[in-house]
């Protein structure tokens, strides 16, 4: 709920006041550098104090403060112009627009969210975004950082110390692949890192689900989380939000990123009742059927954007469309032509 209320609003009005081909950095930047940092800074603050009475109370106390220094500063942060314009009041987003942009571009568009999604293109290019947000978290990243020590403490390291050393390790094998997936998009190419960072979260997912069914020893769990990570955080944790930032208009971006959190909210909300009532072997295997389910949908559905300009990602849709195939480099040989 934290992550919702905090980076929902935050990815919305970013998205309403940038300029397109900022969008990508923007999209990144919020959940995948600044939450990963905000959470690497909990664990490591909670590992160094542990043995300190009221850890969890100096955590939240310390939370406080940047919390506090956001609040003034939202006291100087302009409305969102959008905002103001469907409340009639177009001189002042005028105003706002005018310390954004430059004059030309200052007539607002009008087309509302309706209005975008009876383009059958649109529609088409919501439904792949949407359904990379949800694969994003059905394959189970938030629970693996929300219940890392618990994890570690199922799969036989009782020392609480321990079991936040090791999800702090985690914590930071997600910062570092982030920072990696960050560079490797743009070189790699979207679909190939999708493809291979699923196939490593399947493959991770399926070694914790045994390592729980064997309940011999906590490392091979360790390991599987470990793996998990390395793999999720440069392909899945970084392609939606890119993906979803190029393939169809701002309107859509709020509703794509609704779908991330709702979905979250589903998993996070779930995960401990499934293990408890199932065990945690069966719930990692469940886990690593959606993750086997999101390649099939990568591989049948997700065009390479790497490099494409909006209009060529256009012509993608439109061509899917009218039912013909969607490959992107010959929509490109045909616009050398």
């Amino acid at each position: 709920m934290d992550d919702m209320k905090n980076h929902h609003p935050n990815i919305t009005f970013e998205a309403k006041i940038t300029r397109v081909w900022l969008n990508v950095i923007y999209y990144l930047c919020p959940k995948s550098v600044i939450v990963i940092v905000r959470r690497d800074f909990s664990m490591l603050h909670v590992g160094f104090l542990s043995s300190v009475p009221g850890t969890w109370r100096w955590m939240l106390g310390v939370s406080s403060v940047p919390a506090i220094i956001q609040f003034f500063s939202m006291l100087f942060l302009p409305e969102s112009p959008r905002w103001l314009y469907l409340k009639e009041e177009k001189s002042k987003a005028v105003a706002v627009l005018s310390k954004i942009y430059d004059p030309f571009r200052l007539e607002d568009e009008k087309a509302r969210v309706w209005d975008v999604f009876g383009n059958k293109e649109v529609r088409l290019a919501f439904l792949l975004g949407g359904g990379l947000q949800a694969f994003q978290q059905f394959t189970g990243i938030n629970t693996v950082m929300y219940y890392s020590p618990t994890i570690v403490q199922m799969a036989g390291f009782r020392s609480n110390q321990l079991a936040l050393l090791l999800s702090l390790i985690v914590a930071g094998l997600n910062a570092a692949g982030t920072v990696l997936g960050i560079y490797l998009i743009d070189h790699v190419g979207r679909r190939p890192l999708t493809l291979v960072s699923l196939s490593g979260v399947f493959a991770s997912l399926v070694i914790l689900a045994v390592s729980f069914f064997l309940q011999s020893t906590g490392a091979l769990a360790v390991v599987g989380l470990a793996l998990y990570i390395v793999f999720f955080s440069p392909g899945m944790g970084t392609v939606p939000w890119t993906v979803n930032s190029e393939i169809y208009p701002q309107a859509c971006g709020g509703m794509a990123a609704t779908v991330n959190w709702v979905s979250n909210v589903i998993v996070s909300e779930s995960f401990l009742s499934i293990a408890a009532a199932a065990g945690m072997g069966p719930t990692f295997m469940i886990l690593a059927g959606l993750a086997l389910l999101a390649i099939v949908f990568v591989y049948l559905c997700v065009p390479e954007t790497k490099t494409l300009t909006f209009e060529e990602v256009e012509l993608i849709w439109k061509e899917r469309a009218f039912g013909c195939s969607a490959n992107s480099q010959r929509l490109l040989e045909a616009e050398d032509k």
